[in-house]
């Protein structure tokens, strides 16, 4: 063959190749055997194997053809990602169409009711017709590249005929079918490999391999949900028309969404799917419902991170009867003994439960749940899965209350003591939970070691659980700074630990060195001390020193630090054992500060502290305290003499009378209005 007659040939299969993919995994429904689909796989790669300055990104063959990456880059959303709100019941859609309707000035507009897939948001972009960048939604501006493992998946299309726009960006969610996941976990269970808890972390876990050989072995699928970007002005001016023209692309759209006329429409979709939900191949949690008119969409615009005109109506947690069989206890990393339920073994959602949370004694107690009840078990937001009650009509005679300290209690000591390290319990003044008061436990220090490295601290990829709890095990980290210390010769002392996952660990370790303070100060898993607190000390003391040297009046005096927090803090940096932690964090190298910015703007609401009370009109109460938060201000649910407004809605509460008493200014909704600087 001469070589223009091999190129001819190559795009030929590529185009045939291409196109019974389309039939196979969007439109299911194949025109030839797989016998016979293999047969054109392998005659491409046989060209290209000879001929290789022909192969291209976009070949059918180069699905799995990249090299494992280093790690992930990040690529800027050119619109961004955001987040939904929720709606839990008829009462809060109708709240959301009412405020629609009146920022809209109109009801001249219809709907489309999407299922809320259960899966992992992704953004595609295209370039003269063929996929260029794939990412994850991240922090809804910037994402992670996982373009790799995004052309793997074979109902994602990597080239697209002519006619589409020369530059343009799709968001789909990416997932993986009930069948699917319960062969992926029984592959897992049969090499002995830890199971997958939900097709949703699989599917996560799965786009954030950094080899995509393993991402292409996972039965990962997507469903477009809408266009995001694009620099064509004449693209259909409705929702359900560009997702018509996106399926025309050959993007693979959900068969059950629905253009619905109105509001009661809305209502019967949402009903059906709650009954219907079971028969789907998929999981799901809820439907999206969004405004039809793109014109109308772009009126509404956003508040905050979420947009106005679509809401996400949230399904019934998926419920179960089991037996309780016992009522165990576990050490949480910052030592509260948590109480779980050991059930009989049943399936909710399709997901097998074995264990749930019991939150705390005082709420099993308030719940009057025994050892020995059949309960009542579903899976919160269809994740974590959580007790509900007893059946009390099934309770046999033998249950047994349950009681914390009897649970441990140690003959030999003559009191309670903690499960993993033997220590004398406590329960502090005023608070719910019992605690092992020894920083030295080992429960504590494993987790401890994880949340350390985890994404939202301190980010060290590769160590999770397992391998935290391997590293603790073998003796070489005792605590989350030790990892700092850790070398191949250590790491290749660990199972299935090999030269290129080794450096790997160790080169996000040492990257790690170079996270923001926040970061460090979250990762120090410091007792009622989430991210966003961090970021607020951050902010405040810029050193680490300088916040370990505070005084409980200085932490105190920053809004939105209370007594509690303070004292969490001060006890944490007194404790000797916590200050040699962190000075072998500072001989490793990390020493991070918060940076000054120069001519860094005050934000308009900046100091100002605000409790909302009554219903208001323009926006739900978590949109207005997000929008007060963005412009620098902080919100409060009770009212103190620290407070600087009361905002008062529709039928205020107790909380006008208590402002009016301490001298607190009142404004109403329009007066949060103009300080948000929306008229």
């Amino acid at each position: 063959m001469s070589r223009e007659e091999i190129i001819s040939e190559i795009e030929r299969l590529r185009s045939e190749i291409n196109r019974h993919n389309y039939l196979y995994y969007v439109l299911d429904s194949p025109e030839i055997s797989d016998g016979e689909y293999d047969s054109l796989m392998q005659r491409l790669l046989k060209l290209e194997a000879e001929h290789p300055e022909l192969v291209t990104p976009d070949s059918p063959t180069q699905r799995v053809g990249a090299a494992p990456l280093e790690s992930f880059s990040t690529v800027k959303h050119p619109v961004p990602m955001l987040s939904l709100s929720n709606a839990f019941d008829e009462s809060d859609v109708e709240g959301w169409y009412n405020r629609i309707v009146k920022l809209a000035a109109s009801n001249e507009f219809d709907f489309v009711c999407e299922l809320k897939m259960d899966g992992i948001a992704v953004a595609l972009t295209y370039e003269n017709g063929k996929l260029v960048t794939g990412a994850t939604r991240g922090d809804g501006l910037y994402g992670e590249n996982i373009t790799h493992n995004l052309r793997t998946i074979r109902s994602i299309p990597l080239t697209l005929p002519p006619g589409a726009p020369s530059y343009f960006e799709v968001r789909g969610e990416v997932y993986i079918a009930k069948k699917g996941f319960e062969a992926l976990n029984n592959y897992r269970s049969s090499k002995g490999l830890p199971l997958f808890a939900n097709p949703r972390n699989a599917a996560a876990g799965s786009l954030r391999q950094l080899d995509p050989r393993l991402a292409a072995a996972r039965p990962l699928d997507i469903y477009i949900y809408m266009l995001g970007y694009t620099l064509d002005d004449a693209l259909p001016t409705s929702h359900w028309e560009r997702l018509q023209y996106l399926k025309d692309l050959g993007f693979k759209i959900n068969p059950n969404n629905r253009r619905v006329s109105s509001i009661d429409e809305v209502k019967d979709y949402h009903s059906y799917w709650v009954k219907e939900r079971q028969n789907l191949p998929y999981e799901v949690d809820g439907a999206v419902v969004k405004i039809n008119q793109i014109k109308v969409q772009q009126k509404l615009g956003s508040i905050g991170r979420e947009p106005r005109w679509a809401v996400a109506w949230k399904f019934p947690a998926i419920q179960a009867t089991t037996r309780l069989k016992e009522i165990k206890v576990s050490v949480g990393r910052t030592g509260t003994l948590n109480p779980y339920a050991l059930l009989e073994q049943v399936k909710i959602g399709g997901v097998t439960v074995k264990q749930a949370t019991l939150h705390n004694e005082e709420d099993i107690n308030r719940k009057d749940i025994r050892e020995g009840d059949t309960v009542i078990v579903q899976r919160a937001g269809d994740v974590i899965p959580q007790v509900v009650g007893p059946v009390l009509s099934k309770r046999p005679a033998d249950a047994k209350v349950f009681s914390l300290e009897q649970k441990l209690f140690n003959a030999q000591k003559q009191a309670p003591v903690c499960p993993e390290c033997g220590s004398y319990i406590v329960k502090p003044k005023g608070e719910v939970m019992y605690y092992c008061p020894d920083a030295t436990c080992p429960a504590q220090a494993r987790q401890r070691i994880e949340h350390f490295a985890s994404r939202d601290a301190m980010d060290i990829q590769g160590i999770g659980e397992q391998l935290s709890v391997s590293l603790f095990g073998k003796g070489l980290v005792k605590d989350f700074a030790d990892l700092y210390y850790l070398t191949e010769a250590d790491l290749f002392k660990l199972e299935n630990t090999k030269d290129k996952k080794a450096k790997n660990i160790l080169d996000s370790i040492e990257a790690s060195k170079q996270k923001p303070l926040e970061r460090l100060i979250f990762a120090l898993g410091i007792k009622h001390v989430g991210i966003e607190t961090a970021t607020l000390l951050a902010g405040h003391f810029k050193t680490l020193d300088r916040l370990m040297s505070a005084t409980s009046e200085e932490l105190t005096a920053i809004n939105e630090i209370g007594p509690k927090i303070a004292d969490s803090i001060l006890a944490f940096y007194k404790n000797e054992s916590n200050r040699h932690i962190i000075q072998k964090l500072y001989h490793a190298g990390v020493v991070p500060s918060q940076p000054v910015e120069k001519g860094q703007e005050t934000k308009p609401l900046s100091g100002l502290e605000f409790v909302i009370t009554g219903k208001l009109n323009n926006f739900s109460r978590d949109e207005a305290e997000k929008r007060i938060k963005e412009m620098g201000g902080s919100t409060k649910s009770d009212i103190t003499r620290k407070t600087s407004y009361l905002v008062t809605g529709a039928e205020p509460g107790s909380k006008l009378e208590k402002a009016r008493r301490l001298g607190i200014r009142q404004i109403d909704e329009q007066g949060l209005l103009e300080l948000l600087g929306r008229h």
